[in-house]
C-alpha cells in the first residue's frame, strides 16, 4: 500500500470491510489510516459503536466509508436473516438507516448499490460519498454472476454516485483495456451530458 501511495497519484481505496469488536476495528483502523490510503471501508454491521470506533481509528487520516447492504444481497436473503418485514421488502430502508448510522458516526460516506444512491444523496447532502459496487454493461456477459442489484456505469452515475466499484465487468473481459476505456468513455459522456443540462443546452 505505502509503495502504491508513494509511487503515483492514484488514490488507494482499501476494501477490507472491518466487522468485529468496536476495540478491534479501531486498532485495525488506524494501522490502515498509517498506510496513506483515501478510503477504507467497514461494516456498517449491527453496532452504532463499532462504526464510532472504525472513525476514531482513522484519526481524520484516511475516509472512512460504511457498507451498507451488499449488493449480493436481495430481499429474499434479508428476510431468511430475520430481519423485520418493513427491511426485507424494502431493502432501501434497511440501506438508509445503515446510512444514517454511518452519518452519525462521522463516516465520509457509503457503499450502497446504484438503487438507492439516489436517496443517499437527497437524505445526506452532495458531500456525503456514495461509492456504488455492482455495476455492469448493459450488452456485458458475466458468467457466475451472484450480484443482485446492478446498474450501468451510465444509470450509477444519474443517479448521483462519486466512485463506481468496477470488478469483473473489465477482469474478466478478453480485452480488459478496451473494456476499461469503454466504461470511461460511458462514464465521460453521461458527465458531460449532464453538465450539458445543466447550463440549458439542448438534450440530445
Amino acid at each position: 500500500m505505502r509503495w502504491i501511495v508513494q509511487t503515483g497519484r492514484a488514490k488507494v481505496f482499501l476494501d477490507l470491510k472491518l466487522h468485529d469488536i468496536p476495540a478491534t476495528v479501531k486498532r485495525a483502523m488506524a494501522q490502515i489510516a498509517d498506510l496513506g490510503v483515501y478510503f477504507a471501508t467497514v461494516h456498517c454491521g449491527d453496532s452504532q459503536t463499532m462504526l464510532d470506533a472504525a472513525v476514531a481509528g482513522a484519526a481524520g487520516k484516511v475516509n472512512v466509508l460504511g457498507v451498507t447492504v451488499l449488493t449480493s444481497v436481495s430481499s429474499m436473503d434479508v428476510a431468511a436473516a430475520g430481519y423485520q418485514a418493513e427491511y426485507s421488502q424494502d431493502l432501501r430502508q434497511l440501506v438508509m438507516k445503515k446510512a444514517a448510522m454511518a452519518r452519525d458516526a462521522g463516516c465520509s460516506g457509503v457503499v450502497c448499490s446504484g438503487e438507492e444512491v439516489q436517496w443517499i444523496k437527497a437524505t445526506f447532502g452532495p458531500s456525503f460519498q456514495a461509492v456504488t459496487p455492482g455495476i455492469r454493461l448493459i450488452d456485458g456477459k458475466v458468467t457466475d454472476d451472484d450480484q443482485a442489484r446492478i446498474v450501468t456505469p451510465a444509470m450509477a452515475i444519474q443517479r448521483g454516485s462519486d466512485y463506481l466499484v468496477i470488478g469483473r465487468p473489465i477482469r474478466d473481459a478478453a480485452d480488459p483495456r478496451s473494456a476499461a476505456r469503454r466504461i470511461a468513455a460511458e462514464i465521460q459522456e453521461t458527465l458531460d451530458r449532464m453538465r450539458g443540462n445543466q447550463n440549458g443546452e439542448p438534450r440530445g
